[in-house]
């Protein structure tokens, strides 16, 4: 049976973080020990067992027999290096990448598909099991490749050295790939053509990162200079945008995002929708799966002409537009102004006059001056360390419904725990493969109000 380990579930989402420690220096490799290993960690790490003390084993499958040499102990744990797979597990697969080994990107390309899929949900149960009483959670998923319309390529540069890439596993090195199998096809092609381009010119010396993103609009490449270059070489490298049809991209040393004319702006069509925005502003990484978790949102939250709804975390309108199609009116907020001006100008451009946007800082508690009407149902989408600080404004607000989007699924347990003692149920919940092959788990909630 496949199985994850219940033992070692991260911890309670309702204690308060610690500030992590600094990385303690590696230890030497113990003697090869042959393990059992009977379960599987979130970030795709076999559980054994030796004399009474759990390991985990990077690289290890449930149901394998292995042996392995344990590289860093610890008072409740150990971890250890696989160095030889006696008896495969039945899930096991060829990696799709021939970097899996050491690249830091994926982690569960071992792993068949559907099982990869499993053991998330069996995750994320027990993430949430404190809410979830008898539901199940549903699953929305796409292809496990060729999805990521977005990527940051580090760059090294060491004594006429090239390294193009990403973050090796639990390592600050670079590892220099040759292609990368989660990449759109039309951004594999643009990072082949620039990286034999690159490694033989001078910008490289000048390079602190690369940005690869791909639209409805196309691709664009955008590089992020440590100095200032000569005007040659920027017309050299625009000759080579053109000749590959990709927008190119500067921001300079002194800015912390590079400037764009309002002609140069980047876009996606969503439900026949066109979301303007900044090379550099956040939008889901995933564009299928966007397409999906926007129509499921509609489907789940069901907004009506009766509806007033708030938008939290709203970004460029990604939610609020398709929200402005079916509801009365939406008010979406966000902290950034920038984005807030451009979600304005997206609701122009689409002839949505009943969405307005604020700019607001939603890590504090604001007193609810966003609308005249009442507020009655609310969706919301916020990052990483959820939304505990704005959730007695959304109680105040008594809104019938709450669709919470979370990318973390321990805040999200939390806030949803809190929401469930304030009179919330869950009604339902969904898993959405947003980042297939990896580790992260994405989550959609439905909450209503007791009567």
């Amino acid at each position: 049976m496949f199985i994850l380990d219940s033992e070692y579930k991260e911890s309670s989402p309702l204690r308060k973080r610690t500030p992590s420690r600094r990385p303690s220096k590696p230890q030497p490799l113990g003697p090869v020990q042959t393990f059992q290993v009977d379960g599987l960690t979130h970030d795709a790490k076999g559980v054994a067992r030796s004399q009474g003390k759990v390991v985990f084993i990077d690289g290890a499958l449930p149901g394998e027999t292995v042996n392995a040499q344990i590289n860093k102990t610890g008072r409740r744990f150990d971890e250890a290096v696989l160095t030889e797979l006696i008896t495969p597990s039945d899930y096991r697969t060829e990696p799709v990448c021939s970097h899996f080994q050491s690249c830091g990107g994926c982690s569960f390309q071992h792993l068949m598909e559907e099982q990869q899929l499993f053991a998330k949900k069996e995750w994320l149960t027990g993430q949430l099991r404190n809410v979830l009483s008898d539901l199940s959670l549903e699953t929305l998923s796409d292809t496990a490749t060729q999805y990521r319309r977005r990527a940051r390529i580090a760059v090294e540069y060491k004594k006429h050295n090239v390294a193009l890439g990403f973050r090796g596993k639990a390592s600050k090195n670079i590892i220099s790939i040759e292609s990368c199998a989660v990449l759109t096809t039309p951004l594999q092609i643009a990072f082949i053509s620039l990286k034999s381009k690159l490694e033989k010119n001078d910008l490289i010396a000048s390079l602190g990162h690369i940005e690869l993103l791909e639209d409805t609009k196309g691709v664009s490449v955008l590089f992020r200079l440590t100095k200032e270059i000569p005007e040659t070489m920027m017309q050299y490298w625009e000759a080579w945008a053109k000749q590959e049809t990709i927008s190119l991209y500067w921001q300079a040393p002194h800015l912390s995002k590079a400037k764009v004319v309002v002609d140069d702006m980047r876009y996606y069509d969503l439900e026949g929708l066109r979301l303007h925005y900044h090379p550099q502003d956040f939008i889901q990484v995933n564009d299928v799966m966007n397409q999906k978790m926007v129509a499921q949102a509609m489907d789940w939250l069901q907004p009506n002409k009766d509806d007033v709804v708030l938008d939290l975390f709203c970004g460029v309108g990604n939610f609020s537009l398709p929200l402005g199609r079916r509801a009365k009116s939406v008010i979406g907020v966000e902290v950034q102004e920038a984005m807030v001006q451009a979600a304005r100008e997206n609701a122009a451009a689409n002839d949505l006059d009943n969405v307005s946007f604020v700019a607001a800082d939603l890590t504090q508690p604001i007193a609810n001056t966003f609308h005249k009407e009442k507020i009655t149902k609310v969706l919301l989408d916020p990052p990483r360390a959820g939304a505990f600080e704005f959730l007695d404004t959304i109680i105040k607000i008594k809104p019938t419904q709450i669709l919470y989007v979370s990318c973390n699924a321990s805040t999200l347990a939390r806030d949803a725990e809190y929401l469930v003692t304030k009179g919330y149920r869950v009604l339902r919940v969904s898993l959405m493969e947003m980042f297939p092959q990896t580790s992260h788990v994405e989550t959609m909630m439905l909450l209503q109000k007791k009567k």
